[in-house]
């Protein structure tokens, strides 16, 4: 409907939390984005930060669980909107929360190594588009897997 993309470059603050809603999986953290500026005299002076938290369902889930956590430079993507909630004291409050559709890791910021992990269910949705072809990785894969052996990209 009316939703407000967003994209966020900055760090992880919080231990992510994983758990249950319902029949599906949440992985939850907040994001801070500080931005800081260079004084006339050279020096940087910290400016204005953005706190948010960010919300991962799916199958993001498992990349952002067994990749990212507290202290990381990410970059998320995804939907803005507020969250309203009322505190111990019975004030009335609102948090700005994401609803990311990618998270990964800010290159400029830290050095990663990209691991290729197949989902579960990327068969399924193979076979449910009706197309089933894979592509030249996919059978060579496959035929390393029927033999037992398993290689390394030719940039490792």
């Amino acid at each position: 409907m009316f939703e407000t993309p967003i994209t966020i470059v900055g760090t992880i603050i919080t231990n992510p939390e994983r758990r249950w809603v319902g029949d599906q999986e949440l992985f939850k953290f907040r994001v801070a984005s500080n931005s800081r500026r260079r004084t006339g005299e050279g020096t940087w002076e910290p400016g204005n930060s953005l706190y948010a938290t960010v919300n991962c369902w799916g199958r993001l889930v498992t990349g952002v669980g067994a990749g990212l956590g507290k202290g990381d430079a990410v970059i998320v993507v995804g939907n803005v909107y507020t969250s309203e909630y009322e505190d111990r004291d019975g004030n009335r409050r609102s948090s700005l929360e994401i609803r990311a559709t990618s998270v990964g890791p800010d290159l400029a910021r830290c050095i990663a190594r990209i691991e290729k992990r197949r989902h579960p269910d990327a068969a399924s949705d193979t076979a449910a588009d009706g197309t089933g072809a894979g592509t030249a990785d996919d059978e060579r894969d496959e035929e390393q897997s029927a033999v037992g052996v398993t290689g390394l990209p030719l940039s490792a």
